[in-house]
């Protein structure tokens, strides 16, 4: 859909899944990946570097008898020349990690990366291969072959780029669900990741049509709201380093703790709660940061507000408006914007007001005050994980 000129020129503004029509569309033919990445399933949150590599992590599922999560690069189209061929023939495998346990796998919905490192958590939210395997057989729905195991660890992988191996120490945290990384940097030795976490998965379960048609009230709301955590890892360990000390050395009241047997327990720093659908300047991605731009969520899973959150002071912008309901801010950086924060916020609001159309808002990323709106006049579903193409010049 094209939305006339903005602030920053014509642009282009398109759903998550008319981004995935456009990014097929363009495509001269369709590709089988199987054929070039063996992986079963892959997240829906790749990441892009320096270089125009698209860096992506999927399941592979049973190959050779082993369940592993892959780690792969697929790179840029180079010249016209290889302009009808698809980048996927040339893709990489980075990185390949054994998978905890061989018939359920973790679910994962996207992963960290910092310039060097990626970070991959392997939480206790399982995929039953089996259950999988017959579900079609036994009439039932996928989401009851996905289970949450409250009594195991959450696994956090740390894949250095450069050599293509997970580090040595193994760093684990009590039991949580994650879905969204919201972004991951190194500083001074460490790396510190931030992610939105529950305590369980009712989130997940609350999405099942006889949980939607109940009446949704704070007697029925999700158990666990959801709550941005910093977790920081150490890198440099010192092997004589005793059992129960604090290995990490950064201002944060993150720690990360040496066991009896040798592994490192982490616990994180809680940033702040009720925040949901992170978005970036991802120009930072990879790097230190300091606003996140996210959905506000309270006893329901349906946002009302969209926030601006400072990791650094942890005050919070918002904007909301009577029976409007916002998908996720996206976050467009100002071409000549010299701060974090120099750019525009996008956001496709829908309204339970009959009288009121749906609407792009365009809020000033710095203040979060309202700068336009434009209207629609059709039916619009409420977004999710929307994207803003630039013309190109």
């Amino acid at each position: 859909m094209v939305l006339g000129n903005t602030l920053w020129g014509k642009c282009h503004i398109t759903t998550g899944l008319m981004a995935s029509l456009y990014c097929t569309a363009s495509l001269s033919k369709m590709v089988d990946y199987m054929k070039y990445v063996t992986v079963n399933l892959a997240t829906s949150h790749p990441h892009y570097d320096n270089e125009g590599n698209t860096l992506n992590m999927g399941t592979s599922i049973g190959d050779k008898g082993k369940t592993k999560y892959i780690i792969f690069k697929v790179p840029p189209t180079v010249s016209d020349k290889d302009k009808n061929k698809s980048p996927l023939k040339s893709a990489e495998v980075l990185c390949s990690i054994p998978a905890h346990h061989l018939l359920s796998p973790s679910y994962y919905h996207s992963f960290g990366m910092t310039e060097n490192y990626i970070i991959l958590i392997e939480q206790p939210l399982k995929l039953d291969i089996l259950k999988l395997a017959t579900a079609y057989f036994r009439k039932v729905n996928w989401a009851s072959c996905i289970s949450f195991n409250k009594d195991e660890k959450t696994w956090f992988h740390i894949v250095d780029k450069r050599t293509k191996k997970p580090v040595a120490e193994k760093f684990y945290s009590d039991a949580l669900v994650a879905y969204h990384h919201v972004n991951a940097y190194e500083e001074d030795g460490h790396i510190v990741f931030d992610i939105i976490a529950y305590k369980d998965n009712s989130l997940y379960e609350m999405f099942y049509m006889a949980n939607l048609r109940k009446d949704l009230n704070q007697e029925t709301t999700i158990t666990s709201v959801p709550t941005c955590k910093r977790f920081v890892v150490p890198l440099q360990i010192d092997k004589k380093a005793e059992v129960g000390v604090n290995l990490v050395k950064i201002p944060t009241t993150a720690t990360a703790v040496k066991d009896k047997d040798g592994e490192i327990f982490c616990q994180p720093e809680i940033l702040c709660e009720g925040i949901e659908l992170p978005r970036i300047n991802y120009d930072y991605n990879g790097k230190k940061y300091r606003y996140v731009y996210a959905s506000h969520v309270e006893w329901r899973p349906i946002p009302t507000k969209i926030v601006k959150f400072d990791t650094m002071t942890k005050q919070m912008l918002e904007w909301t408006d009577d029976m409007c309901w916002p998908a996720e801010p996206l976050f467009v950086p100002d071409p000549n914007g010299k701060e974090e924060d120099d750019g525009i916020i996008l956001s496709s609001i829908v309204s339970s007001d009959p009288k009121k159309s749906p609407f792009l808002l365009i809020l000033d990323a710095k203040t979060f005050k309202e700068v336009g709106r434009a209207s629609v006049k059709a039916d619009v579903h409420l977004d999710l994980h929307g994207i803003f193409i630039p013309d190109k010049h």
